[in-house]
């Protein structure tokens, strides 16, 4: 567990405590999955998906309290295991402090959640949506802890629109650094690398989103700037921050759920290994469409194309 988060933690429930007189208001959750998967050709996400796999198990536990009308502390541990990502550490996926100002501002602190897209903040809760697995073109698995938050602070708030809706805002900066044992960390120990301590770098971004006066319908977009530094015995690594961009939209009426996002993500990798340097230009575009039915109460079926 980061010493900063344990820290920001701690000092979050000293403080809260001086106010707080019992644990009413206390919410504790947690989730163990054990998933299968099976994939008609190649071994996927380093499991042995071919030829069916259980090599995926991941469970976590989120504590939640509110210490007054504006101030709520949080934080959530996770542990994964998928093929030969993962492992047995604990990592911390969220931990903040969470000051509401006003019915329209608040702020956030500690490592807080990034708003990129529709779903990244969103996707450490399972429950909030159908697909054991997003579409893994714009929300990889394997590379979920360093996508879904950052060593910072965050600004939210909201506007109403009159007759043309409402306006909901989102702004942070901090600093990010890669999952040891993720995907990106893999991918730079196929290139001969290896990193005492995981690359980082800082980020900021923000989000805008658009409630229609459409009853369901949303349009959004989202920017992220996010660069990396590390070295290690073989060498070092350098990216200048990268500019990603997202849009999306989303509508939801009667039992019906569509949406759709857009996703660029452009960026160089600049590794030097002794008097020898890489230069690796990556300049990604994803999409996908999904939609999904409520069928009952109980069931609901939906499909997505992600490309």
């Amino acid at each position: 567990m980061p010493r900063r988060a344990v820290g920001i933690f701690a000092f979050c429930l000293w403080a809260a405590g001086l106010a707080a007189q019992d644990l009413e208001s206390l919410q504790v959750h947690g989730f163990v999955t054990q998933g299968f998967l099976f994939s008609s050709n190649n071994n996927y996400l380093t499991m042995k998906s071919s030829s069916g796999s259980l090599q995926w198990t991941e469970g976590g536990v989120s504590l939640n309290d509110s210490f007054s009308e504006k101030l709520r502390v949080g934080i959530q541990l996770h542990m994964y295991h998928m093929g030969e990502i993962g492992g047995p550490n604990v990592l911390v996926d969220w931990v903040s402090g969470d000051y509401k100002i006003n019915d329209h501002l608040g702020v956030r602190g500690g490592k807080v959640k990034v708003p990129l897209g529709l779903f990244n903040d969103s996707q450490d809760v399972d429950s909030l949506f159908l697909w054991t697995m997003l579409p893994q073109s714009n929300y990889p698995d394997d590379n979920r802890d360093f996508d879904l938050a950052v060593m910072g602070g965050e600004v939210y708030g909201w506007i109403s629109l009159g007759r043309s809706g409402r306006l909901h805002g989102r702004g942070y900066a901090g600093e990010n650094r890669l999952d040891a044992n993720g995907g990106y960390m893999r991918n730079l120990v196929d290139y001969g690398f290896t990193f005492p301590d995981a690359p980082s770098g800082k980020a900021f971004g923000g989000d805008m989103q658009w409630e229609t006066p459409w009853k369901g319908l949303t349009f959004g977009a989202s920017v992220e700037s996010q660069g990396l530094d590390g070295g290690g015995p073989e060498g070092t690594l350098h990216m200048a921050p990268a500019f990603i961009t997202a849009y999306y939209a989303e509508w939801t009426k009667g039992k019906w759920h569509i949406a759709g996002e857009y996703w660029r993500v452009p960026f160089i990798l600049n590794l030097r290994a002794g008097t020898e340097s890489f230069r690796v230009p990556i300049d990604q575009r994803s999409w996908y469409p999904m939609v999904s039915y409520q069928l009952t109460k109980r069931l609901q079926v939906g499909t997505y194309y992600s490309h």
